[in-house]
């Protein structure tokens, strides 16, 4: 194996821990400035899972081994996927091995475990809360392959390290076909990160959450790791658009130089997507879960479109 490959992919694994509740923190921060509200702290996030670490762990008589296990599994996914997304080098030892399909798996891994645990303990938030999880993502998982289906047929792969190379260091292109993926996957983010219009997760009221219905019976370390796994899910997703639709910066190669210089290139794209997150969540309101499947079934359209369009119009390109 590449050592230089392989330091590269552990850099950009320890990155993805530091930046990803930094990330959480710009975009709660931008959102109270846009809502004239007095932010939070940029490190809240830091704060809470230093708290949430140090507290005991309490489980519901009727826990089972699952409700244990689920919070390990979900933040090693969501730690899985940051590693198989190019975020510094395309240099990675998993890009061989683990393409944009399997990267689709390991958010569908993480999404059965954590609503599995929240119907384990049999309370109706948790299985409310499952049962709207499965359905977002049983609807927002064919948008993302057909974006991603999209972006392939550019590079003729689906690896993202390959779609990178191709996109980066190559002439620049307008590919209408990727405005109508940029514009899918954008409403597919929201959704599977439970961002405004589809979840807030700043609310508890019980009968529009999603997300925090599915975690209110988890608390200490075990809630550390799952609101951990939330800011890498973020932040994957974050990384994730930005090496599909604007790869520029991502070194090549993994020398110490080049990942050094794209260290400020994607600090930068990261702190203009978390603004642009917030200010789309400021000037939307939370809509009904009813009407998810329209919202989702819109993202699944203009994937699909995008997708025509590369065949029938782009293919010359």
């Amino acid at each position: 194996m590449n050592i230089s490959g392989l330091l590269g992919q552990l850099f950009a694994i320890v990155l993805a821990l530091l930046l990803a509740p930094l990330l959480t923190g710009w975009v709660n921060q931008c959102r109270a400035w846009l809502q004239n509200r007095t932010a939070p702290p940029l490190l809240q996030p830091y704060y809470m899972l230093h708290k949430l670490f140090q507290k005991d762990v309490v489980l519901a008589d009727g826990a089972s081994p699952l409700f244990r296990f689920a919070p390990f599994v979900v933040f090693g996914c969501m730690l899985l996927a940051c590693a198989i997304i190019p975020t510094l080098s395309t240099d990675l030892p998993f890009a061989p091995a683990a393409d944009t399909i399997a990267l689709v798996g390991v958010f569908g891994l993480a999404r059965i475990f954590i609503s599995l645990a929240a119907m384990d303990i049999g309370t109706s938030f948790g299985s409310l809360g499952g049962r709207r999880e499965m359905l977002v993502g049983f609807l927002a998982e064919p948008a993302l392959l057909m974006v991603i289906f999209t972006t392939a047929m550019i590079s003729q792969s689906t690896s993202v390290a390959t779609i990178v190379e191709t996109l980066a260091h190559r002439e620049f292109i307008i590919y209408p076909s990727l405005a109508f993926a940029g514009v899918a996957f954008t409403f597919v983010s929201f959704a599977e990160n439970a961002r405004v219009p589809v979840d807030n997760p700043a609310t508890h009221l019980e009968l529009t959450m999603i997300h925090e219905a599915m975690i209110i019976e988890y608390s200490g370390r075990h809630l550390a790791l799952i609101e951990l796994a939330a800011s890498l899910k973020l932040y994957a997703y974050s990384c994730l658009g930005l090496a599909l639709f604007f790869p520029w910066g991502i070194a090549e190669g993994a020398s110490f130089v080049g990942l050094l210089l794209a260290i400020p290139a994607l600090v930068g794209k990261l702190a203009v997507g978390g603004a642009f997150l917030a200010g789309i969540e400021t000037i939307n309101a939370k809509m009904r879960i009813f009407r998810a499947p329209e919202f989702l079934g819109t993202a699944f359209l203009l994937a699909v479109l995008g997708l025509l369009v590369r065949l029938l119009l782009e293919t010359r390109v």
